[in-house]
């Protein structure tokens, strides 16, 4: 039958656990809304500069409901370093609002009541899903998308959505918040996007469908 996709998938898990114990979600959060935040200014942007920008915004608005008062020009006005800035804070102040006004100022731990927030996709429900409520979840970034394909778990599927599907089929649903965190590691030191990954010194060179 030879070496199986979910085969694979269980060594690369394996592997990875041993490579990067301790990877978790590198936006810096201590509530929910604040990760629902990071998430939405993360788009086309650096974490690093993400944990930076919010610094500012919460020592001018420290909660739920001063987001939700404040001006989009105001939130603009801090986000902006994070690019897109108009559209970034007419969702952050939306999505405020509507905790607010709909959810008792409560992040709510349902996956689809999460979609239906503002500036809110699958990558971010799945995130808010696995970080903060400790369910299973896959989170299809640039990352997990380019590591997947390159190491044989899906074929040539570059779609978030459909990645994700595929992924549901292979990673055991305890493991998957965490795989996804350490692909995140590992896509930044090793398997990288802009030079020629580091085979040579990849702790999955014997599982990867890449080297093999």
């Amino acid at each position: 039958m030879g070496y199986t996709k979910k085969q694979r998938t269980l060594d690369i898990i394996k592997l990875l656990k041993k490579e990067y114990p301790d990877a978790g979600c590198s936006l810096e959060y201590d509530d929910a809304w604040k990760l629902l935040v990071s998430v939405r200014l993360a788009a086309q942007c650096t974490d690093a500069r993400v944990n930076v920008v919010v610094e500012d915004l919460y020592a001018k608005f420290p909660d739920i409901n001063a987001l939700a008062e404040a001006a989009v020009e105001e939130i603009e006005e801090i986000v902006k370093p994070c690019g897109l800035g108009h559209s970034k804070a007419r969702d952050i102040s939306a999505c405020m609002r509507q905790l607010r006004d709909v959810y008792d100022s409560r992040v709510p731990e349902d996956f689809d009541a999460l979609l239906k927030l503002p500036g809110v996709g699958r990558k971010s429900a799945n995130l808010i899903m696995g970080d903060v409520f400790g369910k299973p979840a896959i989170v299809t970034d640039t990352h997990c998308i380019r590591l997947v394909n390159r190491m044989g778990l899906v074929d040539g599927i570059k779609e978030p959505k459909k990645v994700e599907m595929a992924l549901w089929k292979l990673v055991p649903p305890e493991e998957g918040s965490d795989f996804c965190h350490r692909l995140v590691y590992h896509g930044r030191a090793v398997c990288t996007a802009r030079t020629k990954p580091h085979c040579e010194e990849c702790c999955l060179k014997d599982v990867c469908k890449r080297v093999l």
